[in-house]
């Protein structure tokens, strides 16, 4: 298993993590706000399991091999060499909490890339230690979510000498920019999306700075001021530092370049006044300040302040556009001689593409299927329009604001939906329509614009039909819709643009959901979990493939859903493109689920990584893929 952690950048409201925390000493003391966001560099490693010990191989970023270092899994040989502190002490430390709090067996880990800066500000050994955590997670199933990897990857780097801020570990999170709030024991996230890409660039100054000395120095002002210097140490970790995050939040979900690139100045600045007196010989920082003021860089950027715990370390800066961008690199390593790495927030995506698996045989419609696509049967709409149910599925899409489909298919059956989609009828059939088909068959041209042809020549499951689109969709979320399934919206919004308000409003995948009886379960996937304050969304805690009515009854029941009844797949999802990745696992690692690859599996993988929200849609689904359920939906979708 192949994992990549990125290193974490600072925004906004350094130091204000560990300050925040003292809040359960003195009530008082502002909540600490910071703004992160992930690095575009990091950790990479590849992860097995072993049988008694971590063993780690690593690189360092100059490209030199150490390891391979072993260390038994028991606690004391762990907190032995986490005490020591460097490289190691950091897997180590983590490996500890882990095995304090679940029964594992060992890790083999090769380290194979890094190139993320270390001791810049970009929390390096937070990205080890969110890669320990990671890899136990997903190697031995533990079901942690994000939240939970962070927690272990903080418990695990604080039992090394490192004193990090609960902030580092925010690289959890990848590359979604985060506002963290932190108050007392207590950390909330609050996930935030920008309209627009918006371009930074973080330098690497080359000088060094120690960052103990600073941490001592500031943390000997709480968590009672007994000075004016401490004083202003709180009053500008406190109350400034929140109102100036607070705004950058906002004007980054504005996407506005300029006022965040204001609001750094606005930080560095009173940075500087309430903070240099309490470790002058650290945070006066010339360097970093000479870099801020130089002038042939002014015309590229908005501004820009220092990273991390400040000081001559690394500094960022937002640029005024994409060439802006490139040139203030240029300038600064060709005239300061200064490592640049460019890192752009990218802008919330919308959701483009849908795919539709249609490669099925249609074993239980036999023989029927011998003489037609399942996909291809047709169904009378409510304009008494009869059409092959795979323009229905398409229409859905296109209904909820879709601009691309996938359509997946069996290469041999690819001139099929070929015809129907891209061929108009000969002239002489094309001449006998009324005007009106005339006008439809050109609207299914029209239609057909928008579809692309995606080809799975082998059925291995549900799983391996979707992994076939995974070039086509390119690191976006998608729709995904069944090919043997009908939806029809009890409202004006269709069932499938239903699930893409619900995945606008929590920024989560999001399964569609239908309540159905006890008999009726073992046909379905079924989820259960906590209903949040709109009674439509539920925050899925467990999702589960065709039960059995027992089970369904002891595991699955949710609240306020009538008795022996349980919340069922609806056969439409809306999914973030990791799903590829652990589909990517179970295929190369020939993880089979009733002899297939299944999605369901995987979309549990995404609920403990990320979060899960079931949307319970308010339509009706018409399944095809059987008889009964064909005839049902022949005498009803209407």
């Amino acid at each position: 298993m192949k994992l990549f952690v990125p290193g974490r950048i600072c925004l906004f409201g350094e130091h204000s993590d560990w300050a925040g925390g003292y809040r359960r000493i003195n009530a008082d003391i502002e909540k600490g706000y910071t703004l992160i966001v992930g690095t575009n560099q990091g950790v990479y490693a590849e992860v097995k399991p072993h049988p008694n010990k971590l063993i780690i191989h690593a690189t360092l970023n100059d490209g030199t091999r150490k390891g391979p270092h072993e260390i038994p899994m028991n606690t004391e040989a762990l907190l032995e060499e986490a005490e020591k502190g460097g490289f190691y002490s950091y897997a180590a430390g983590v490996a500890y909490q882990i095995i304090t709090h679940y029964r594992v067996h060992g890790l083999e880990i090769d380290n194979y890339k890094t190139d993320l800066p270390i001791k810049k500000g970009l929390s390096s050994s937070a990205a080890i230690c969110v890669l320990i955590a990671r890899a136990f997670n997903r190697i031995y199933d533990l079901k942690m979510t994000t939240r939970g990897e962070m927690e272990y990857a903080y418990q695990g780097e604080i039992t090394t000498p490192s004193r990090c801020g609960r902030m580092d570990q925010g690289c959890a999170y990848g590359n979604r920019p985060i506002m963290m709030v932190f108050d007392g024991d207590r950390i909330d996230i609050k996930e935030l999306s920008v309209p627009n890409d918006l371009y930074c660039v973080i330098i690497d100054m080359g000088v060094g700075k120690d960052t103990k000395e600073i941490l001592s120095r500031l943390n000997q002002c709480y968590p009672f001021a007994e000075n004016e210097m401490q004083k202003n140490v709180q009053t500008y970790l406190g109350t400034i530092s929140s109102d100036i995050t607070h705004r950058a939040f906002d004007a980054l979900k504005e996407g506005n370049a300029e006022k965040v690139g204001m609001l750094m100045n606005e930080a560095q600045k009173e940075f500087d006044i309430h903070l240099q007196p309490a470790c002058p010989s650290q945070l006066t920082a010339p360097v970093l300040h000479n870099l801020l003021d130089y002038g042939p860089i002014q015309p590229y950027i908005y501004g820009g302040k220092g990273v991390g715990s400040q000081g001559d370390g690394s500094a960022q800066f937002i640029a005024r556009d994409e060439e802006s961008q490139q040139k203030a690199v240029e300038i600064i390593e060709h005239d300061l001689k200064m490592s640049c790495m460019k890192l752009t927030i990218q802008s919330h995506r919308g959701i483009r593409k849908a795919i539709i698996p249609a490669a099925g045989f249609g074993t239980r419609l036999f023989p029927a299927t011998k003489a037609i696509k399942k996909e291809l049967f047709p169904v009378i709409d409510k304009d008494g329009r009869a059409k092959p149910v795979i323009l229905a599925i398409i229409e859905e899409a296109l209904s909820a604001g879709i601009e691309e489909i996938g359509l997946i298919v069996q290469s041999c059956d690819k001139v099929i939906f070929e015809d129907f989609l891209h061929t108009p009828p000969r002239i002489e059939n094309y001449n006998k329509l009324s005007k009106t088909d005339q006008k439809y068959s050109d609207y299914i041209l029209e239609v057909g614009h928008h579809v692309t042809f995606i080809t799975q020549d082998i059925q291995e499951g549900f799983g391996h039909a979707v992994y076939c689109a995974r070039e086509w969709i390119g690191g976006e979320p998608f729709l995904l819709l069944l090919g043997d399934h009908l939806y029809r919206s009890e409202n004006d919004k269709s069932c499938a643009r239903q699930l893409i308000e619900a995945y606008e409003q929590f920024n989560q995948s999001v399964v569609g959901l239908k309540v159905s009886p006890a008999s009726e379960v073992r046909n379905f996937g079924c989820v259960t979990g906590v209903w949040g304050e709109d009674t439509s969304a539920l925050t899925v805690s467990k999702i589960y493939e065709k039960p059995e009515p027992d089970y369904a009854r002891e595991h699955l029941a949710v609240e306020g859903i009538e008795d022996d009844h349980f919340l069922t797949l609806f056969g439409q999802y809306i999914l973030k493109p990791q799903i590829f990745d652990y589909l990517e696992e179970h295929i190369t690692h020939n993880i089979r689920e009733r002899g297939e690859f299944q999605l369901t599996s995987c979309i549990d993988r995404l609920r403990q990584e990320d979060g899960l929200t079931g949307y319970l849609v308010k339509g009706k689904n018409f399944d095809i893929g059987q008889p009964e359920a064909y005839l049902n939906t022949i005498q009803n979708y209407r």
